[in-house]
């Protein structure tokens, strides 16, 4: 979709919305209206499965150093040899593939195991690209705060500022940025919304693979029931996210794509990176699948996913190396200043049971090697990959992390997912000690 027909369907979208007044859902955790079923597979990136088992990983990181120093063992990294065979035994458990670097200043660690796709049998490589998700997000945070210290708007400026009619009065960047919009994820809603039949597995995949607009974004924004008022408190929203994408392109006439490709991917090095807006890959890629559990229809290969359902919310593609060069860019001020990166990874909402403290657009996870420190960073969870991309505040220390292959029906469906990255990531973790 061109330019001038992006413009268009917002125009048309925000003449008819916001007819309705802001319905705020009376639990923390709604999606949907009660008179709505809910769908077959559950939506990612709730903040309960992949965000909270990576906290806990770094949670466990640091209990095994601690408890190293207090025997007065130091803290024993893992080998090389061990993360190997820790990433030969995801895949064991289910995983299609998995590619995992860590960086340690000058040192570097990179493996990967299973096949690129599923039942194909080009292994994977650590350099293949997959897709990131949610590790979109800190990616559209650094262009937001581009703009704030260009002076192109502040942390303050109402959405309604920019795309007048989009959002309820009052809400600002700032709020989009951190998660306390009080704005519905909308992914959900847009999915359920396509679907006749929320009992079909095969339905349900089916449409992952139509267009979505940004007046669909919109229109399920502004149909979707609202967590909470503005500025409330935190209720992770990709349509948060799609609407500060819509935001940037208004104001720099560029689109999002050439915005990363040119202030985010180039003066980061990120060479393998890239922003599809459209089905299909290229070049060496870890393909996407998704795993339904017990009760369900077996695997779904998701090779017709179309990215614009996540757009600024999560469409990047990626690599491990790349996502490790993104982190020690942003932190190192070669994207933004270093009061800017200092301004992001100050939490806006701190002690929640099932989610890291978030800033804006990153967290922050304890450091296992730094007694009171912290790590920085983000995870992803699309329908068929799981990422994670944590850095040291200092750019000297990072972790990034593929795996495809992902188990949907876990933990709404399945008590117990398909396999745990848990010991592989607190390995990685500890590794950078």
């Amino acid at each position: 979709m061109d330019r001038t027909t992006r413009r268009a369907a917002l125009a048309l979208s925000a003449t008819l919305a916001l007819a309705a007044p802001l319905v705020v859902a009376g639990s923390a955790h709604a999606v949907s209206t009660t008179d709505r079923p809910s769908p077959a597979v559950t939506v990612p990136d709730v903040p309960d499965t992949v965000s909270a088992m990576v906290a806990d990983a770094a949670r466990e990181a640091r209990a095994d150093v601690a408890a190293n120093r207090t025997l007065a063992q130091g803290p024993k990294a893992p080998t090389g040899t061990q993360l190997d065979a820790a990433v030969d035994a995801l895949v064991a458990d289910g995983a299609t593939a998995v590619t995992a670097r860590v960086e340690k200043r000058a040192k570097t660690w990179s493996g990967a195991a299973g096949t690129r796709e599923r039942d194909g049998h080009a292994p994977a490589k650590p350099r293949d690209r997959f897709r990131v998700a949610s590790n979109t997000k800190p990616m559209i945070a650094a262009l937001v705060m581009q703009e704030v210290e260009k002076g192109t708007w502040t942390l303050d400026t109402p959405v309604e500022d920019v795309l007048p009619g989009v959002m309820p009065a009052g809400v600002t960047i700032e709020q989009l940025l951190s998660h306390r919009s009080g704005a519905p994820t909308a992914t959900d809603w847009i999915l359920t919304s396509r679907v006749t039949d929320l009992s079909s597995y095969d339905e349900f995949f089916e449409v992952m693979g139509q267009e979505v607009t940004p007046a669909d974004h919109i229109e399920a924004l502004q149909s979707a029931p609202w967590m909470n008022e503005p500025g409330e408190g935190f209720s992770y929203s990709n349509a948060g996210y799609v609407v500060l994408g819509m935001m940037l392109e208004e104001v720099t006439g560029r689109s999002v794509e050439r915005l990363l490709q040119h202030r985010v991917f180039a003066p980061a090095g990120m060479w393998q990176s890239a922003y599809p807006d459209e089905p299909g890959t290229r070049g060496p890629f870890l393909h996407e699948s998704a795993y339904t559990g017990p009760a369900g229809q077996g695997w779904y290969d998701l090779d017709h996913f179309d990215p614009s359902l996540f757009d600024a919310a999560g469409a990047a593609t990626s690599t491990t190396e790349d996502l490790a060069d993104f982190t020690e860019a942003l932190v190192t001020g070669r994207l933004v200043g270093a009061g800017t990166t200092a301004d992001m990874l100050e939490p806006r909402t701190v002690g929640q049971e099932a989610f890291p403290d978030y800033g804006l657009g990153v967290y922050r996870l304890p450091d296992p090697c730094v007694p009171g420190g912290w790590l920085y960073g983000h995870d992803g969870a699309s329908f068929g990959t799981i990422s994670v991309n944590l850095t040291s505040p200092d750019g000297e220390r990072q972790v990034s992390l593929g795996i495809t292959g992902r188990d949907v029906a876990y933990p709404v469906l399945t008590e117990e997912p398909l396999y745990d990255f848990n010991e592989l990531l607190v390995g990685m973790m500890r590794a950078t000690c």
